[in-house]
């Protein structure tokens, strides 16, 4: 029996008219509101407010580690007496830690309170931080990154999950898209500058502002997050069957393919700045600050698209996202039309970020944690996609543009995928209709 009012089940959050997300089957969330916590009540606008800033503050923190290490990547190969090429291997490093995290947390600790779980995650975070400051040498150091990557995907999914049993249905959207604000920015104020930072005072000084800012997260977790119950009824067992579900697997290969063309220009956009463009390397980080602010943008214009038509919004994103990656190619030759499209694809992308997010945790079912992590798992796997595809056509002689057009396959690939999804769900609307149909024949029939 459910334990909580129709109106609170995440799925109602959009007209039936606007997105047909009653076409998912019966199969995929049986008795979802069962084991789903219960919206705390009697907190007021400010305490919600503090609480997902809270959450926004790790998301923040974790944003800046993930992808300060690039900017770094000099001075790093440099404190650690190695060559570039093997100091990038750090990156790599915490990328296989979100992909390995994310499910395996996610599958063996939906059961526990999610406070609880969160102040879980990020100790965990701040050990992995911790030891990169202290890592003495470079197979030290690739553990480190690895340790802190871990619990990266699995912290977004529960602090998506908390925020969104903070608000009213119709707002889930943008309190999961204000979590998500601080990965944003994160790459707009955050990076910048841990990078300044670590190229004043040494490279471990970027990582110790990191672990301060775990610190005060959790400190804040503790002090204005409410305690919100995990899933009692959760095993590795019923968590894993969220992974036998066909729409589950469209999702995650359309995180995959979609973003990972975003990442296959993303991934050389320095050398496009001063090879295709033709700007000095002092634009570079103005380029940046220009994904950055589109970032921003797109994270919270997602969460109110998908509040409104969450799959159409979804839809929306891969197509202009495949389309702004096309124009990027002809964009790149003049730097006022690079710094307006690159804006305009970090916000489209970010849009795709945030729905892939919450269309993960809708189509999991009961399993909504390892619908919101795994979704953090595929953009990592679309990160290195991406740079892979992005580098083979590089490293062929077709130039630097090349990475428009693969950007542009891959979303096509990634709304190929979304197709087949739309196809998949009137199939199984017209078979939620079907019953309603068949007792009137059978009366005819006798």
């Amino acid at each position: 029996m459910s334990t909580e009012p129709l109106s609170a089940e995440p799925l109602s959050a959009e007209p039936l008219s606007a997105e047909p997300l009653s076409t998912e089957p019966l199969s995929a969330e049986p008795a979802a509101t069962a084991t789903r916590p219960v919206t705390p009540r009697g907190l007021g606008r400010l305490q919600v407010a503090l609480a997902i800033g809270a959450l926004s503050l790790g998301g923040f923190g974790i944003g800046v580690s993930e992808f300060v290490t690039m900017g770094l990547l000099p001075e790093i190969a440099r404190g650690v007496d190695v060559d570039i090429p093997s100091a990038g291997h750090l990156v790599s490093a915490y990328a296989l830690g979100v992909v390995v995290g994310a499910p395996v947390i996610a599958t063996t600790a939906a059961r526990l309170p999610r406070r609880a779980l969160l102040l879980g995650l990020l100790a965990a975070f701040l050990a992995g931080t911790v030891l990169t400051v202290l890592a003495p040498g470079q197979g030290t150091l690739l553990v480190a990154r690895f340790l802190a990557g871990l619990p990266h995907g699995a912290y977004f999914g529960v602090a998506s999950l908390v925020a969104a049993s903070l608000v009213a249905p119709g707002l889930k959207g943008r309190a999961v898209s204000a979590v998500m604000l601080g990965l944003a920015a994160a790459n707009l104020a955050g990076v910048p500058a841990a990078t300044w930072l670590g190229q004043q005072l040494g490279w471990r000084s970027a990582f110790v502002a990191v672990a301060v800012v775990a610190v005060l997260t959790a400190v804040a977790v503790v002090a204005v997050v409410p305690r919100t119950p995990g899933t009692p009824e959760a095993t590795v067992r019923t968590e894993l069957a969220a992974l036998r579900l066909p729409q589950v697997w469209l999702t995650i290969g359309a995180a995959v393919f979609g973003f990972g063309g975003v990442f296959a220009l993303y991934a050389y956009i320095a050398p496009i700045t001063t090879e295709v463009t033709g700007a000095g390397a002092g634009f570079v980080p103005v380029v940046l600050l220009a994904f950055g602010i589109g970032g921003v943008l797109g994270t919270l214009l997602g969460g109110k698209l998908a509040d409104v038509a969450l799959f159409r919004s979804l839809v929306g994103a891969m197509v202009a996202t495949g389309l702004l990656l096309g124009l990027m190619g002809v964009a790149a030759l003049h730097p006022v039309s690079l710094l307006v499209v690159a804006c305009l694809v970090s916000v489209v992308t970010s849009v795709l970020v945030v729905t892939l997010q919450l269309r993960l945790m809708e189509v999991a079912g009961d399993a909504e944690l390892i619908g919101a992590a795994a979704g953090h798992s595929a953009l990592n796997a679309a990160n290195a996609l991406g740079a892979l595809l992005g580098g083979s056509v590089i490293a062929a002689g077709l130039g630097y543009r090349a990475t428009s057009p693969v950007g542009v396959a891959l979303a096509v690939v990634g709304l190929g995928v979304l197709a087949v999804s739309a196809v998949l769900r009137r199939r199984e609307a017209r078979q939620l209709q079907r019953p309603a149909t068949l007792p009137p024949r059978a009366t005819a029939d006798a």
